[in-house]
């Protein structure tokens, strides 16, 4: 039976359900938000050390700012009010991706969110913020050049933004999409992937559960027979 260390999760279809349910992509959003908190739980109780949710791609900055305002002070008020349930809980959150972009006040709070939280073993939430992959191995290897380091495997995952995390065990992505929006394309080498038809915020507990119960059954052959 495999064990499960690390999942990484495309959280897509909240926009969509939010405008299918009441017309609105943000109240979408905040159901999203409620999903993702079950998911954080089943994790847990699944003793899952790593979970990595996609939350806003560098794609992203396309969509009407008024949406992206909304999913940043979404954010903002979240960690907020919950930081410290995270702490009590033992959760160690972490945002992957270029902060540089990120509103101000924004950045003050999550750098405060991970400071207080940084000792936590429990679970490690990596959100990936203003993240893509491509930009991430790019900026990689630069770094390994500057630094003049030899540019190997090993080097390029000690320098990615997910260096103190494994690799994904699995990939998971709803929203009835196949396709991969330039997430961790390094990281999920091996990575085994579950697409979901149902919009995030229709993702269920017992959903995540039988895709868990699904992956600890494949036989993972990682290029051998």
């Amino acid at each position: 039976m495999n064990l499960i260390k690390h999942v990484a999760i495309i959280m897509d279809g909240n926009g969509r359900w939010g405008i299918k349910n009441k017309k609105s992509r943000n109240v979408g959003h905040e159901a999203g938000l409620l999903t993702a908190e079950k998911i954080i739980k089943v994790s847990i109780k699944n003793k899952i050390k790593y979970l990595t949710l996609y939350a806003f791609s560098t794609e992203n900055w396309k969509r009407p700012k008024k949406e992206v305002k909304f999913l940043f002070n979404l954010l903002q008020v979240y960690l907020l009010k919950k930081t410290s349930d995270l702490n009590k809980k033992g959760i160690k959150f972490k945002v992957i991706g270029n902060k540089k972009n990120l509103p101000k006040k924004l950045l003050k709070i999550i750098n405060k969110s991970q400071n207080i939280t940084k000792e936590n073993k429990l679970l490690q939430l990596n959100l990936a913020l203003n993240y893509g992959s491509k930009n991430e191995i790019v900026n990689t290897v630069k770094y390994i050049l500057k630094k003049k380091i030899q540019i190997n495997q090993s080097n390029i995952d000690r320098n990615l933004f997910t260096s103190d995390s494994p690799d994904p065990d699995l990939l998971i992505r709803t929203g009835n999409t196949t396709r991969l929006s330039n997430f961790l394309l390094w990281q999920i080498a091996y990575s085994e992937i579950f697409f979901e038809k149902k919009l995030w915020p229709d993702f269920s507990e017992k959903d995540y559960s039988k895709i868990l119960t699904k992956f600890k059954k494949i036989k993972r052959n990682y290029g051998n027979i």
